[in-house]
């Protein structure tokens, strides 16, 4: 076979085989976007077009009245200000933190600091049901079992991931930008929030929405340390729905579920651009 004719089957191979990726990555994203596209529908069907046989994708008829159900049923904005009342502190305690501990491992020599890391990476192996129970218990002994302390509080010793990511990010920042504040007289604190900090913006926005969406999404946590029916956050209400109604109405359930998605969505498609840039930890350009 001669040169030309091996450089034009690689083509079609290189071709064949971006095709075949695209084809499974468009399989992929449509299996993943089904429970979606369906929970959307049902939040506009009518309770007899729910469950029937064939399976009916698009609402014969368009209705709001479960989202007028739902309503009734669940304060959906108060359950979600106080999801919020949550996530604010706990974000601006669990980003800081992170940052500034990923900062000491990322430029910072000193002694014992990969053990130390290792020993934080260490710490993400242990799954959350291993210290549930015994970090209940000091919680309940405190007093402080149903408050929304025992979610925020911990958040400002930082998340071993966030400093993992961080350190990650903070090592592809050149060591000129620095060097030039330590000549200017800058300290080290100075260096970390005047250049660090707004050098990585993109990789703060990242671990910021990573840890608004956790706080949103979980439910474990929340139902472990909140008792009070007022204090219930998105997805204590939603868990809740069935008993509020003494029956599961699939219609205003899933149309609470859609409203709950709304500032996961809203803040995804606003933050797209610098979660993408800060997932991708590219090198920072002088």
């Amino acid at each position: 076979m001669s040169w030309g004719k091996r450089k034009k089957t690689g083509k079609h191979l290189g071709r064949g085989r971006l095709t075949a990726l695209y084809v499974v990555l468009v399989l992929g994203s449509v299996m993943m976007l089904l429970p979606f596209v369906w929970m959307v529908s049902t939040s506009f069907k009518v309770e007899n077009d729910i469950f029937s046989i064939p399976i009916k994708w698009l609402p014969q008829k368009i209705t709001f009245e479960n989202y007028i159900k739902a309503l009734r049923v669940v304060p959906i904005a108060k359950n979600m200000l106080n999801t919020v009342i949550i996530a604010v502190p706990k974000i601006l305690g669990e980003v800081f933190v992170s940052a500034l501990v990923a900062f000491g491992f990322a430029r910072f020599a000193f002694k014992g600091r990969n053990i130390l890391f290792m020993i934080l990476l260490a710490t993400m192996m242990l799954p959350y049901e291993v210290t549930m129970i015994p970090t209940f218990m000091i919680w309940s002994h405190l007093g402080l079992s149903d408050s929304y302390v025992p979610l925020v509080l911990p958040a400002f010793c930082g998340s071993a991931s966030f400093i993992f990511f961080m350190r990650m990010y903070f090592e592809t920042i050149p060591k000129d930008y620095e060097e030039a504040a330590w000549l200017d007289g800058a300290k080290n604190l100075k260096v970390f929030y005047m250049i660090f900090i707004p050098m990585a913006k993109p990789a703060l926005v990242t671990i910021s929405l990573w840890s608004f969406m956790g706080t949103w999404n979980d439910l474990l946590g929340q139902l472990i340390y909140i008792d009070s029916q007022h204090k219930y956050t998105v997805q204590l209400a939603l868990a809740s729905f069935s008993s509020m109604t003494g029956e599961t109405l699939w219609g205003p359930l899933m149309a609470a579920s859609c409203m709950a998605l709304i500032p996961i969505i809203a803040l995804l498609l606003y933050a797209q651009k610098y979660f993408m840039e800060g997932i991708k930890l590219g090198g920072i350009k002088g």
